[in-house]
C-alpha cells in the first residue's frame, strides 16, 4: 500500500544481458511498506523477464542503459523516479532519507552518497571517496549515485542518449546543469558491486574510467 506521506514514486532498474544482480535488490526494495512501482526493464530476449515477482513490471528494451532507462521512464506512473543500477543495494540511512528528501518536494536532480561492497579490492574506498567528493564538490554525480527526480524534470531533460558509447548518467547530469536544475545530495548511502575492478584490475579500471570521465567532460563543457 503507498505511503501517504511521501509522493507516489517509480523505481527504474536496467538488467543487463543475463545479471541475475537485481533479484538481491528487489528482495530489499519489496521489502519496503510503502510498496513503491518496481519497473525491470530487460534488454531484449533476456528470459529472465519472465521470472519476476508479481508485484513488479517487467519491461523489455533494446539492450544499453540509455534505451532500457527510457523506456522505463516513459512506462511509469509516478510523481517520481528513482534510477537504480541492478547491483545497488539499500543501506540502513538510504530510504529515511529518501523519504524525508521527498516530502520536502525538491525541484533538483537528487542523488546519494556512494559506498562500495567489499566484493572488490582494499583500495575501492578511495574510489568511493573520491566519488563523493566529485558529486559534491564538482556537482557531477553518476548514475550508481541512484538519481532521484520529478517526472517533470525528467521530461525537461530529455531523454537519455542511446548514442553515447559510455557515460549516459554523466551526460545526463550535464544537461541538468544547462537548463538550470540543481544537483542535491539526498543525505543518505546507496552501495554497489565493485565486482568489475576485481575481475579487470583496479588500476586498469580506474585509470580507463578517470580517463572517460575526463573526456566527457571536456566535450560537455564546450556545451555549455
Amino acid at each position: 500500500m503507498h505511503d501517504p506521506n511521501i509522493p507516489s514514486l517509480s523505481i527504474i532498474i536496467p538488467v543487463g544481458p543475463g545479471d541475475v544482480a537485481w533479484r538481491g535488490l528487489v528482495e530489499q526494495l519489496s521489502q519496503l511498506a510503502s510498496r513503491p512501482q518496481l519497473l525491470l526493464v530487460f534488454a531484449d530476449g533476456d528470459a529472465q523477464s519472465n521470472d519476476v515477482p508479481d508485484h513488479c513490471v517487467a519491461l523489455s528494451a533494446p539492450a544499453g542503459r540509455a534505451h532500457q532507462l527510457n523506456a522505463g521512464i516513459t512506462a511509469a506512473d509516478g510523481q517520481w523516479l528513482w534510477l537504480l543500477h541492478a547491483d545497488s543495494r539499500l543501506q540502513p540511512d538510504t530510504w529515511p532519507a529518501l523519504r524525508e528528501y521527498l516530502a520536502s518536494m525538491p525541484r533538483a536532480l537528487g542523488w546519494f552518497r556512494l559506498a562500495f561492497a567489499d566484493d572488490g579490492p582494499w583500495p575501492m574506498a578511495f574510489n568511493a571517496l573520491g566519488a563523493n567528493l566529485r558529486a559534491r564538490w564538482l556537482s557531477l554525480p553518476f548514475g550508481d549515485q541512484g538519481f532521484v527526480l520529478h517526472r517533470d524534470d525528467a521530461a525537461r531533460l530529455g531523454p537519455f542518449d542511446p548514442a553515447l558509447a559510455y557515460g549516459e548518467d554523466h551526460a545526463m547530469v550535464w544537461r541538468a546543469r544547462r537548463i538550470g536544475l540543481p544537483l542535491r545530495c539526498v543525505g543518505g548511502t546507496l552501495s554497489t558491486s565493485a565486482r568489475k575492478y576485481a575481475e579487470q584490475g583496479w588500476l586498469r579500471t580506474t585509470a580507463r574510467h578517470l580517463r572517460l570521465t575526463a573526456a566527457q567532460a571536456k566535450q560537455e563543457s564546450r556545451r555549455t
